[in-house]
C-alpha cells in the first residue's frame, strides 16, 4: 500500500480544540462493540498498524483514554494522536510513549515510512469547516487506511451524551471483490443521497450513519438534526432523504410514545423498531439498541 508523503505544512485549519474527559467514550464503546477484530487484527499489513485520534484538541484527554480502552483488547495497539496546532502537539508530547504518539498534521496525516492506519476517529474536526471542505478532506484521509480499515467521522454535544457519525470502509484493490460479494457492486458515497464524496475503488465505501445517545436526559428525536455531521446538517430540508429520514423517525416516536411510560430506552428502542417497518435499513440487534445507538446501514 502506497500513499503521498505528508507535507510539512499541515492541510487544514486549526479548530476550537475544546473537549471533555470521557467526551468520546460512547464513540470507544461502540467501535468495541460494533467491531473489536479491527483493533485486534494482526495479519498482512494490520500487524503493527495504528488507531489516529485526528484533532484530539487542546490537550491530549481523548487520545489517553482511547489508549485505556483499546488497549483491553489489544495491549500492543499503536495510537497516534494529531493536531494541526504546534501548541496542542507540545501540551501533549509529555505522554507519549513507544506505542503513543502525537504529531503535528492535518488531513495529510504525518505517518512515517512503514506505518498504516487500521482506523481513524475524526470527531468534532470537519463540522468546523465549509461543506465544500467535507469530501476532499475524506478523500485525502482514504489514502492512508488499510483496506478494509474504518473512519468514524461524526459530531457530538460538548459532554458526549449523544452524537452522530459517518461510518465508512477503506474499498481497495484487495478489498473490492469482496465488497461486490456483499452486494456492494455500486459502491455508496459518504452522502448517498447526493454529490458529496465521489468514491472510486480505492476509496470509502459508506456503511453505516449511527445516531447515539446516553438517554440519561431522555429521548427526542429533533435532538440529533443538531449534532449530524458536516455532510447532512445542511441538508434537513424538504425534498432530501435525510429529511425524510427525520419525519419518518418522529413519526415513529409519535407512534411508540407509550412506551415512554417504561422509560427513555424502551421508547428509543420501539421507535428504531417502528422506523424499520417504514422501510428504512435499521440494525435492530438488542446490542447496539439496548445501549442507545441506532445504525442506519447502507443508505
Amino acid at each position: 500500500m502506497s500513499y503521498t508523503r505528508a507535507s510539512k505544512k499541515p492541510v487544514g485549519q486549526p479548530t476550537r480544540g475544546k473537549t471533555a474527559s470521557n467526551r468520546l467514550r460512547r464513540v470507544d464503546n461502540f467501535i468495541l462493540l460494533y467491531e473489536p477484530a479491527l483493533l485486534t487484527r494482526t495479519d498482512g499489513l494490520f500487524a503493527g498498524s495504528m488507531f489516529v485520534d485526528l484533532g484530539y484538541g487542546f490537550d491530549a484527554r481523548t487520545t489517553l483514554e482511547s489508549a485505556l480502552r483499546f488497549r483491553r483488547v489489544n495491549p500492543d495497539l499503536k495510537i497516534l494522536g494529531v493536531e494541526i496546532e504546534k501548541e496542542r502537539v507540545e501540551v501533549a508530547l509529555p505522554f507519549a510513549d513507544d506505542k503513543t504518539f502525537f504529531r503535528l498534521g492535518g488531513f495529510n496525516l504525518p505517518l512515517k515510512t512503514g506505518e498504516h492506519v487500521r482506523l481513524i476517529r475524526a470527531f468534532n474536526v470537519l463540522r468546523q469547516y465549509e461543506e465544500k471542505d467535507f469530501a476532499p478532506a475524506c478523500e485525502r484521509l482514504a489514502q492512508y487506511v488499510l483496506p478494509d480499515g474504518l473512519m468514524i467521522e461524526g459530531t457530538s454535544n460538548p459532554f458526549g451524551s449523544i452524537w452522530c457519525a459517518n461510518v465508512v470502509r477503506r474499498v481497495g484493490n484487495v478489498a473490492l471483490s469482496e465488497a461486490k460479494s456483499r452486494g456492494y457492486e455500486k459502491l455508496k458515497t459518504l452522502r448517498s443521497f447526493g454529490d458529496s464524496l465521489r468514491v472510486t475503488n480505492t476509496d470509502w465505501k459508506f456503511e453505516a450513519l449511527v445516531f447515539s445517545t446516553n438517554l440519561r436526559l431522555g429521548f427526542d428525536v429533533e435532538e440529533f438534526q443538531t449534532i449530524l455531521p458536516k455532510n447532512l446538517i445542511h441538508h434537513v430540508v424538504q425534498d432530501e432523504p435525510i429529511y425524510d429520514f427525520f419525519e419518518a423517525w418522529k413519526l415513529s416516536a409519535k407512534e411508540t410514545i407509550a412506551l415512554k411510560t417504561y422509560g427513555a430506552k424502551q421508547w428509543f428502542v420501539a421507535s428504531a423498531e417502528a422506523l424499520a417497518q417504514k422501510g428504512y435499513r435499521i440494525n435492530l440487534q438488542k446490542k447496539f439498541l439496548s445501549k442507545g445507538y441506532m445504525i442506519w446501514e447502507g443508505l
